[in-house]
């Protein structure tokens, strides 16, 4: 075979493992039966028969062997990819082949936090959960050389490669804090290209932790309150805004009541503290008809 065959699943050759265990049974016990009848009759070709037959018997038990649910073997003959085996059960194959195992089933790998610098050099802790399995026998056993630690080497290549790619928080732009979902499909998609030459097929992917470093965290903190404080002021500032002209337009349209530009300004000015300040307040409107 040549070695781009390597690269690719193809179905082992596999024998019922109870129907090959009747047979070996049935050479041993025909072995055993020509040595007996060597033994008894003198018969130096018997004993030789005998001995070969239980010989080949004992060779062929190296071929058995079980697959759970979710579980391949991979047949290597003579340094030769001979096909891997899916099927769970009780199988035989040839006894030289040399088996090598892996699991079929879905890996979930949670990555170490890493320290990493996002979009703008800002210092950021970020980890991730990646949900894995093995979908290519052959690629994940001959193109890659552990590929349980390929997976997560290239996991963290591709996380922080990633953080590098987006600011921390952004209310303009896609950000790692505000876009969770399409930042766990830019990552998955990432680690898919990556990991496809090993035969892994990657299900899911989410970023399980996302902070600012230790040194910065405090200073983003009183960062992130200000801009807040300032957001839900500028709220009741254009709120009370609103109502104040809703005030002044009601005592415009009324007759008889003159309301001068000074008191006006007054009306406004006491209408802002009682509707935006933190404290009670007892403003003393004074209105002149």
């Amino acid at each position: 075979m040549g070695e781009d065959q390597y690269r690719h699943e193809t179905d082992a050759k596999t024998v019922n493992g109870w129907l090959a265990l009747l047979i070996v049974c049935a050479l041993l016990a025909f072995g055993a039966f020509f040595i007996c009848g060597g033994f008894v009759h003198n018969e130096p070709s018997a004993l030789a028969s005998g001995a070969g037959l239980v010989a080949f018997g004992l060779l062929c038990t190296k071929g058995f062997f079980t697959l759970q649910p979710n579980e391949g073997a991979v047949m290597i003959f003579f340094g030769d990819y001979a096909g891997t085996a899916r099927t769970s059960g009780f199988h035989w194959v040839n006894p030289f082949y040399v088996r090598r195992r892996l699991s079929l089933r879905a890996h979930n790998l949670t990555t170490p936090i890493l320290k990493v610098n996002d979009e703008r050099g800002n210092p950021i802790e970020i980890g991730a959960v990646v949900v894995w399995r093995v979908a290519d026998s052959a690629q994940a056993t001959f193109n890659v050389d552990d590929y349980k630690t390929f997976v997560a080497n290239q996991s963290d290549i591709a996380i922080r490669s990633l953080a590098a790619h987006y600011p921390y928080d952004s209310e303009t732009e896609t950000s790692l804090r505000g876009n969770i979902d399409e930042v766990a499909q830019k990552l998955q998609q990432a680690l898919q290209e990556k990991l496809a030459i090993a035969g892994i097929v990657i299900e899911e992917t989410r970023l399980s932790h996302l902070a600012y470093a230790s040194e910065i965290a405090v200073a983003m903190l009183k960062r992130q309150q200000a801009v807040a404080i300032f957001q839900a002021r500028r709220y009741m500032v254009e709120n009370a805004l609103a109502i104040i002209d809703e005030v002044v337009q009601h005592f415009d349209a009324r007759e008889g009541v003159n309301i001068s530009d000074d008191k006006k300004a007054e009306l406004i000015n006491s209408l802002l503290i009682v509707m935006t300040s933190d404290k009670e307040t007892s403003p003393v409107l004074s209105i002149s008809k």
